[in-house]
């Protein structure tokens, strides 16, 4: 059964849909125009949102250096573990001379139970002394040489330019990958591909809150399985894609 565009509540106007086994679902992708629509929904739902921990310490204090820290902690662990593993090792070293003064057992310990916290604890050892020695102790605002850092890749890279820097840039992490082709916003295969595809179609100005927004969307409503359809205010936006369980 298929029924032409209709107004959702609160006036939002959504695609055609098709009725099967029970669920509705759209059968065109998010446009260029949907997404200023979703953008602004998300951010009046963001406030009740947990936020992602690497954010909480942006917000705090836009500090480059922690944000690069936190970000290689905050790497395949909880964000609960990131908020706390990183606050106990800011405690003993806010800045690369006094991290690279701790020994990696050290870092190790502070850092606990964050995921592969012994590796973590080599990267942020070693990425300090680096500062030290070839940065003068700062962080570097470029991308590219933020990438040869040893545990950096584009999404932490990204991070530090934009939460750290305040600088344009686009973080693409499993979240902003996953959900912008959900939405059918854009199709790709990789965080890669779609960083590459958001930086020719995404508007500029939502560069920057686009990957907490998502995040945070994605830890509370569209989850990787079975997401929340029935309580999702984008349900009229959003074309589904590979969405066979809900909820």
């Amino acid at each position: 059964m298929l029924i032409p565009s209709i107004l959702q509540a609160g006036g939002v106007k959504v695609k055609p849909l098709l009725l099967r086994s029970g669920h509705w679902f759209n059968i065109s992708a998010l446009n260029d125009i949907d997404i200023h629509t979703a953008v602004s929904i998300l951010r009046e739902q963001y406030a009740a949102w947990k936020k992602p921990a690497v954010s909480i310490v942006a917000q705090c204090e836009r500090n480059p250096y922690k944000v690069l820290v936190s970000c290689i902690i905050s790497l395949r662990t909880k964000d609960e573990v990131t908020a706390k593993a990183s606050e106990r090792l800011f405690a003993r070293a806010e800045n690369p001379a006094d991290m690279a003064e701790l020994s990696i057992d050290e870092i190790a310990s502070l850092i606990y139970p964050a995921g592969f916290y012994r590796n973590k604890s080599e990267q942020i050892n070693e990425i300090s002394r680096r500062l030290v020695s070839d940065y003068g102790s700062t962080v570097p605002e470029e991308i590219d040489e933020l990438l040869v850092f040893k545990g950096v890749g584009r999404k932490t890279a990204n991070l530090v330019l934009t939460l750290g820097f305040g600088k344009q840039g686009i973080c693409v992490d499993t979240h902003v990958h996953r959900i912008c082709n959900r939405w059918g916003y854009i199709s790709t295969k990789s965080p890669e591909e779609s960083e590459k595809m958001l930086r020719k179609k995404l508007p500029a100005e939502y560069w920057i809150p686009i990957n907490d927004l998502l995040v945070a969307f994605g830890q509370n409503i569209c989850h990787p399985v079975s997401p929340r359809c029935t309580v999702c205010r984008l349900t009229g936006l959003c074309s589904r894609v590979g969405v066979t369980v809900s909820r």
